[in-house]
C-alpha cells in the first residue's frame, strides 16, 4: 500500500484551512487541523506529522513562540504561512528553526511545490537517498512505497515505519531504541518483541528466505541493519 505523508495545518481561520486542506487532499496528503496552539502541540505530540505548516497570528500564542517547541519536539519540517511579510519577521522565524516562510497570499500551486521540497529534502537528509534498490526490492522514501521485482508490496503503516527507519541509514545499525522511539513515540513502556514481529512480517514479505534474511539484518542484543544499498537511478544507470 502507499502510505500518505501526513500534514498539519496550523491557522486559526477555518476558510484558510479549508483551502489548504483541500489543496493538499487533492495532491493526496493526509491533512491534520489545529485552529490553535494549544490543539496544534496535542497533534504534533500524537500524529508527528512529516510537515507542519504554521500561521503566526494564532489567538492563544504567538506563532513565533511555537517554532521552537516544534522544532525540540518532532522532527517534522516547518514551514510558517503568514501574512507577516517584514523581512525581520521572516528572519526571526528562520533563525528559530522554522525551514521555510511562504507569505499570505499565496499561490496553493507554489505551496505544493515548497511541500514537494519539504519532503525531498526529509528523504535526502543525514546522507540518505530519495529512493533505493537492495536486490528486487526497492524503497521509495518519497512516495512512500515499496515493491519487489516491480510489484508493489502491501505493507501496514508500522511495518513501512520500521522499514523507512532502517532505509533512511542503510548499511548502518539502527538500535531498539532508536526505532522504537520513531514507530511508538507515545508509549513509555516499548517492548522489543512488537518490533520482532514486525521485523518477521517484514522478512515474510521482503526476503526470498526469511528464514536466512539478507536483506534486514539482525545485530544480536542491539538492533537491527539494512544491508547496503544503492540509489535506484545508479542502477538503472548501469543496467542501461
Amino acid at each position: 500500500m502507499k502510505l500518505r505523508h501526513k500534514l498539519l495545518v496550523i491557522d486559526d481561520e477555518p476558510h484558510i484551512r479549508r483551502l489548504i486542506q483541500a489543496a493538499l487532499a487533492r495532491a493526496d496528503y493526509h491533512v491534520l487541523e489545529a485552529g490553535n496552539a494549544q490543539e496544534a502541540m496535542e497533534l504534533i505530540r500524537r500524529e508527528r506529522p512529516d510537515i507542519t505548516l504554521l500561521d503566526l497570528g494564532l489567538p492563544d500564542r504567538d506563532g513565533l513562540e511555537l517554532v521552537p517547541l516544534i522544532k525540540a519536539q518532532t522532527e517534522s519540517t516547518l514551514i510558517v504561512v503568514s501574512a507577516r511579510d517584514a523581512t525581520e519577521e521572516k528572519v526571526t522565524a528562520l533563525d528559530l528553526g522554522a525551514d521555510d516562510y511562504l507569505t499570505k497570499p499565496f499561490d496553493t500551486d507554489e505551496l505544493l511545490a515548497r511541500v514537494r521540497v519539504a519532503l525531498r529534502n526529509r528523504a535526502t537528509r543525514d546522507g540518505g537517498l530519495a529512493s533505493l534498490s537492495a536486490g528486487d526490492v526497492t524503497i521509495d522514501l518519497l512516495a512512500h512505497r515499496v515493491t519487489r521485482g516491480g510489484e508493489e508490496v502491501h505493507l501496514t503503516p508500522k511495518e513501512y515505519a520500521v522499514l523507512e527507519q532502517l532505509a533512511r541509514f542503510p548499511g548502518r545499525v539502527v538500535t531498539h531504541k532508536q526505532i522504537m522511539a520513531r514507530v511508538w513515540p507515545n508509549e513509555h513502556d516499548h517492548h522489543v518483541e512488537y518490533l520482532r514481529v514486525l521485523v518477521r512480517s517484514l522478512r515474510q514479505k521482503l526476503e526470498d528466505d526469511p528464514q536466512r534474511p539478507q536483506l534486514i539484518r539482525n545485530e544480536l542484543g542491539i538492533g537491527y541493519r539494512l544491508r547496503p544499498v544503492e540509489a535506484a537511478a545508479d542502477v538503472a544507470a548501469r543496467a542501461r
